[in-house]
This record gives structure tokens, C-alpha cells and sequence, in this order.
């Protein structure tokens, strides 16, 4: 019994202290570097900013009314769709 104990004891003590094992500083090292990647990922040209040459494709007048009719979309608020019954079969 007693070599049982002599044995147990250590092992209990050592699987205690792994409870007091810090992890935070891995943890803060890493934080935010998930954010920062889905963020760079998105930038499609990170020198765009320094870019001085306009964009081209689109002309002044089709851009105006493309603005205009976009613009006039939110004049009238969209119609409610019609409600939807279900029934069970069940008859009065």
C-alpha cells in the first residue's frame, strides 16, 4: 500500500501543476493575426491609394445615370411580400 502511495503521489502533484501551465503568452503573441490576414487578403491593390491615373471603362454620362437610377431605387420602399398560409388538412 504504501509503494502504491509513493507512486500515486508524484503522479497526482505532476497532473496538478499542468493546470497552472500559463498559455496566454502563445495566445497574445497570435492574437489579431487571423484579423490582420483576412484584411490583407482583401486589398486588391495595396499601392491603388498612390494611383493618380483615372479609372477607364466607364464614361461620365453612363456613371451619372448608373448613380441616378440607383439613387431612385431606395425613393420607394419595397412592397411586403404576400403572406404565406399553410395548412394542416384539418377542415371545421
Amino acid at each position: 500500500m504504501k509503494t502504491k502511495i509513493h507512486f500515486l503521489l508524484p503522479a497526482l502533484v505532476a497532473a496538478c501543476l499542468q493546470g497552472c501551465m500559463h498559455t496566454t503568452p502563445e495566445w497574445d503573441r497570435q492574437f489579431g493575426s487571423a484579423t490582420r490576414a483576412n484584411l490583407a487578403v482583401q486589398v486588391l491593390d495595396p499601392a491603388a491609394a498612390a494611383n493618380r491615373n483615372p479609372a477607364t471603362g466607364v464614361d461620365g454620362r453612363a456613371a451619372k445615370g448608373a448613380h441616378e437610377r440607383y439613387q431612385r431605387s431606395f425613393a420607394q420602399p419595397e412592397s411586403a411580400p404576400a403572406p404565406i398560409f399553410i395548412t394542416t388538412g384539418g377542415a371545421r
